[in-house]
């Protein structure tokens, strides 16, 4: 197997639930050494969330963001655990945590003193509302103040969130992308280089949301005017939207001019192609109503895979509205990766990433980690 990017960096994992298990598998997948630790008995909350569960009792949610871990069953309030974790922290590289303001602190593990005893160590840590917050974070919760769900949905409907925990898997990822950006400046200036405030990575779920609204906020401060709900419109695109086709939904994205006279002969609409008034973005901005019920009435005619193509040969952005087995199909077969093998490891890693090690069991390697530390990753990937 190839040596990875991150291989013998060491990861001790004291987050639970998707922002922070999800941050500390992908350094995993870039091949750091993972531990992983669960209270004892119980584990990350997220083996109890299903059904589904697999045969062997791990829930899927719980598989989809554990793999490349070893599992530690370890309590804060234990004495020998304690000791145990400290003796881990003083030669890990990286802490990653998602624990309210001083929990930690009052169990003995003080990331400040930790920090300042330990020069090579990185400490990340994942709030919901910021670093001196006492509110939980929760990605529903979350969704709903960072401005998310009142641009979500149909523009008479409510306020709807995203399908997906998007708040938990973009902070998870902002929560690695910091923790590698302090990696990098370790390896340019040293082990000792780097002074405390320069080793902790603060991310929040809040935060991150808002940051993630990128042109919806920028058109807010630009236009000074409150944003609204577009459905499967967009604020500023026509035609940008879905559209049903005879058999089943597909989505076109004309993203500037040339496209839209391209997919207006593709789809059989050269009158619309040759009309001055719909020439720019905004001149159909301003006739959005007239354009997309020309559209819908002409992609009615026939099945999606008909347009599909038309669309695809002219060089048209379109696309078919998949269901989740459709789409991670597609993503297994451009991986060459199995179906069994995804239930039981996730999704293929990205970036180059690799599989070595299963998602674990609760406490699985507790008693191999308490006799050889980090050199417990010998035998196991």
């Amino acid at each position: 197997m190839k040596t990875q990017p991150l291989s013998g960096v060491k990861v001790l994992d004291l987050s639970r639930v998707l922002a922070g298990p999800l941050c500390s598998m992908m350094l995993g997948d870039l091949g750091a050494s993972v531990i992983k630790v669960e209270r004892p008995g119980v584990g990350d909350d997220t083996r109890g969330w299903g059904p589904p569960f697999a045969e062997d009792g791990q829930s899927a949610y719980f598989r989809s963001a554990n793999r490349n871990k070893l599992s530690l069953a370890a309590s804060f309030t234990d004495p020998d655990d304690r000791r145990l974790l400290l003796d881990l922290i003083a030669t890990a590289d990286i802490v990653v945590e998602n624990f309210l303001p001083g929990s930690l602190r009052r169990n003995g593990i003080d990331a400040t003193l930790l920090l300042a005893a330990h020069p090579q160590l990185i400490w990340c840590t994942i709030s919901g509302f910021g670093a001196d917050s006492m509110r939980p974070g929760y990605d529903f919760v979350v969704q709903a103040e960072s401005g998310w769900m009142a641009i979500a949905g149909e523009p008479d409907g409510d306020p709807m969130r995203a399908g997906v925990a998007m708040v938990d898997v973009t902070t998870g990822k902002d929560a690695a992308i910091g923790i590698l950006a302090v990696l990098a400046a370790r390896a340019r200036t040293g082990a000792a280089g780097l002074p405390v405030s320069e080793r902790r990575v603060q991310v929040a779920l809040q935060s991150s949301a808002v940051a993630a609204l990128v042109n919806v906020a920028q058109n807010a401060l630009v236009s000074g005017q409150e944003a609204g709900r577009w459905g499967n419109a967009h604020a500023n695109l026509v035609p940008y939207q879905l559209f049903r086709a005879a058999d089943r939904p597909l989505v076109l994205a004309v993203g500037n001019d040339a496209q839209w006279v391209a997919a207006m002969r593709a789809i059989g609409l050269p009158a619309l192609a040759a009309d001055a008034a719909l020439a720019t973005n905004a001149g159909r901005l301003a006739q959005r109503d007239r354009v997309v019920a020309s559209l819908s009435e002409q992609l009615a005619t026939q099945p999606a895979a008909y347009w599909m193509e038309r669309l695809d040969r002219a060089g048209v952005p379109c696309g078919l509205v998949r269901t989740v087995q459709e789409a991670v199909a597609g993503r297994l077969a451009e991986a060459d990766c199995r179906v069994t093998t995804a239930a039981r490891f996730g999704l293929p890693p990205l970036l180059d990433g690799t599989v070595r090690l299963g998602p674990p069991d609760c406490g699985e390697h507790t008693v191999t980690i308490r006799e050889k530390g980090w050199a417990a990753f010998e035998n196991h990937g």
